[in-house]
C-alpha cells in the first residue's frame, strides 16, 4: 500500500508532505528533494525506521553505511517524546479527550507535536501536527467509525456523524456530552465501512450528518440515505465549515440550534419540503416557450417549448430542412435576445448560412452564384452582420469521424457556458448511420432520444429535430424518437400534385402534445419557389 504526503525522512529535506512511502516494497520516494529511501550512506534513527520500516535493523543499516562509507550522513532525530497526556485542544476540554481516548503527544519542551485517535478495532490514527496523518495497523481505520465503541447500539434515539476525530468531540461536547457523535476517518473512507457500520447505525431512530460545508462527503451522505430512507439528517454548518469551528467560534448555542432544526437529508436533486415545493412554484420559468409565428400551429402546442424534446417527422423530400430554416430564421428575427445553436446534417455550414440569409432578404441566395447573378454580395454581407451582430447564432457541425453521442456535450456546452435557449440539429437518424447498420442503429437512436429527453429537461433547453418517416408513415429506424419527445409533429405534402399551390403548401399535424395536450391541425406553409422561403399560408 502507497501511504503519501509524508514528513521526508532524509537529512537535508525540510518537506513536510512531499514523501510516499511503500509498504510492501519498505520503499520511498520524496519528491522534493528527489531522493529515495532508504538511502545508501545514510544511518537513520529508530524512530524514522519505526515510521517507514526498510526490513533492516538499524544495527545492520549502522554497519553496512559505516563499511561502504566513511562519511555517514545521519539522519535528523525528530524531536523525542516525552509524554503524552489527555489535554485541552481547539476548545475540546480534557474530559472530552478523555472520554475519546484522545492522547496528545508533548515534547521535551512542553511543546505539542501530535494526537493519537484511537479506533474501535485497536488501530490508531496519528496527527503529527499540524497535518499529517499516519496509522499503526496499515489503515483499518478507513473501515470504521471513530467512537463506535464508546456508545452501545441503540443507546439513543439519535447519532451524528461527522467528518472527522475533532469535528465529533466538539459536536458532542457541544450537545451536552449525552448524544452519541462519531466520525468517518476522512471524506473517502473504505468501501467496507457500511458493511461493517451499517447493524449498528440501524439501531438509531435517526442519523444526523454534521458534515463540512465543502461537499466533500456528499457522495457518503447519499449512500447512507439509500441505505436508510428516511432516517438521515443533515445539520447545517451555514456560515461555519464544521463543528469545531463552531465551537472555536463560541457558537455552541448556534449549533445546537442547528442540530434541533436539522431537515431530513435528500440529494440536490430531489424535492421532499414544504419549503422546497413552494420555492419551485414560486421560481421564475419564463420564458417557457417561443411562438413558432404559424398561428394555428401555435393554439395547438402554444409554440417551440423550452424543456423539452420536439421532433418533426416527415417523408424524404417534403422540405424537413426548409421548415427548421424557418423556425430558426423566426427566432432571430424576431427574438434576438434568444441564442440558439443549428447544425443541419445534410447541407454545408454555407448553405445553411445562406438559407437564413433568403429568408432575410426574400430572395433565393442559396448558392453563390446566385448571390453574384442577383448582385447582391453587399446585400449579403449586411444580412449577416444583420443576423449575426448580437453573437445569438450559434452553428455547428458532427465531423464523420466524430462519436455521434458527442452531441450531448455540445448541447450542455451551449446550454450551460453560452446560455442557448433552443438547439436545433436535423436529421436525428444521420447520427446513427456512421455506426454499424444491423440491430445496433435502433439501439443507438434509443439512448440517444431518452438522454435527449432528460437533457432537454435538466437544462430547461428546447431541442428540435427532424425524424424521417419511412413508407408506412412511422419514424424511421427506430419507434422510440417519437416517444420520448414531448412533442411530435408531422409534415405533409402532395408533392406530386400537378396543383402548383397544393404542391408547394405542407400541412403540420400535431400527433403527440404533452405540455398543452391538443393534437390535430397545426395549420399550413406555402413555399416560393423563387425566394426559397415558407410562408404562413
Amino acid at each position: 500500500m502507497e501511504i503519501s504526503r509524508q514528513p521526508c525522512p532524509n537529512p537535508g529535506c525540510s518537506s513536510s508532505d512531499a514523501f510516499s512511502y511503500n509498504t510492501e516494497k519498505k520503499q520511498g520516494w520524496c519528491f522534493s528533494c528527489g531522493q529515495r529511501y532508504p538511502e545508501k550512506g545514510i544511518v537513520y534513527p529508530q524512530e524514522v525506521l519505526e515510521a517507514f520500516p526498510t526490513g533492516k535493523s538499524v544495527a545492520e543499516e549502522e554497519g553496512r553505511t559505516m563499511l561502504n562509507n566513511q562519511n555517514v550522513n545521519v539522519a535528523v532525530l525528530p524531536t523525542p517524546v516525552v509524554n503524552k497526556q489527555y489535554r485541552e485542544n481547539r476548545g475540546i476540554t480534557k474530559a472530552t479527550m478523555t472520554k475519546y481516548g484522545v492522547l496528545t503527544e508533548i515534547n521535551h519542551l512542553g511543546e505539542e507535536v501530535a494526537q493519537e485517535y484511537p479506533y474501535p478495532g485497536g488501530d490508531i490514527k496519528r496527527r503529527l501536527f499540524p497535518k499529517t496523518f499516519t496509522t499503526t495497523k496499515g489503515g483499518t481505520v478507513a473501515e470504521e467509525l471513530f467512537g463506535m465503541n464508546l456508545f452501545n447500539a441503540g443507546s439513543a434515539k439519535y447519532v451524528t456523524i461527522c467528518e472527522g476525530e475533532l469535528d465529533a468531540m466538539s459536536a458532542f461536547q457541544m450537545l451536552g456530552s449525552k448524544y452519541p457523535v462519531v466520525s468517518l476517518s476522512s471524506a473517502t473512507p473504505n468501501k467496507k465501512l457500511l458493511t461493517n457500520v451499517k447493524d449498528w447505525l440501524s439501531s438509531f431512530e435517526k442519523i444526523y450528518l454534521s458534515f463540512d460545508s465543502d461537499g466533500k462527503a456528499d457522495h457518503i451522505a447519499q449512500k447512507l440515505v439509500n441505505l436508510f430512507p428516511n432516517k438521515v439528517y443533515k445539520v447545517p454548518h451555514d456560515k461555519y465549515k464544521d463543528a469545531n469551528e463552531f465551537l472555536q467560534a463560541n457558537a455552541t448555542q448556534e449549533y445546537r440550534n442547528a442540530w434541533f432544526s436539522s431537515s431530513k437529508y435528500v440529494p440536490d436533486d430531489v424535492l421532499n419540503s414544504t419549503s422546497d415545493f413552494v420555492t419551485l412554484f414560486r421560481e421564475s420559468d419564463d420564458p417557457i416557450y417561443l411562438e413558432t409565428g404559424i398561428q394555428a400551429l401555435d393554439e395547438q402546442i402554444l409554440g417551440l417549448m423550452q424543456g423539452h424534446f420536439t421532433v418533426f417527422t416527415a417523408p424524404e423530400g417534403i422540405g424537413k430542412t426548409e421548415f427548421m430554416r424557418y423556425l430558426e430564421y423566426h427566432i432571430l428575427s424576431n427574438h434576438p435576445g434568444v441564442p440558439i445553436a443549428i447544425c443541419h446534417l445534410e447541407e454545408t455550414p454555407k448553405r445553411s448560412l445562406l438559407g437564413l440569409v433568403s429568408y432575410d432578404l426574400g430572395l433565393n441566395l442559396t448558392r453563390k452564384e446566385l448571390v453574384y447573378e442577383h448582385n447582391m454580395e453587399k446585400d449579403v454581407l449586411d444580412s449577416i452582420e444583420k443576423l449575426t451582430k448580437d453573437e445569438n447564432l450559434y452553428q455547428f457541425s458532427i465531423g464523420v469521424d466524430e462519436d455521434p453521442i458527442s452531441i450531448l456535450d455540445k448541447i450542455r456546452w451551449f446550454a450551460e457556458a453560452s446560455e442557448c435557449k433552443f438547439v436545433f440539429f436535423e436529421p436525428i437518424q444521420d447520427l446513427a448511420y456512421s455506426r454499424q447498420m444491423d440491430g445496433t442503429v435502433e439501439q443507438f437512436l434509443s439512448e440517444l432520444s431518452t438522454k435527449l429527453a432528460r437533457l432537454s429537461a435538466e437544462l430547461n433547453i428546447g431541442i428540435v429535430t427532424i425524424a424521417h418517416e419511412n413508407d408506412d408513415g412511422n419514424i424511421r429506424d427506430c419507434r422510440m424518437i417519437g416517444k420520448r419527445a414531448s412533442v411530435v409533429v408531422k409534415l405533409e405534402r402532395d408533392k406530386m400534385n400537378e396543383d402548383p399551390v397544393v404542391r408547394n403548401t405542407t400541412t403540420l399535424l400535431v400527433t403527440k402534445n404533452r405540455p398543452a395536450g391538443n393534437t390535430g391541425r397545426g395549420g399550413h406553409l406555402f413555399f416560393d419557389v423563387d425566394s426559397f422561403t415558407l410562408s404562413e399560408a
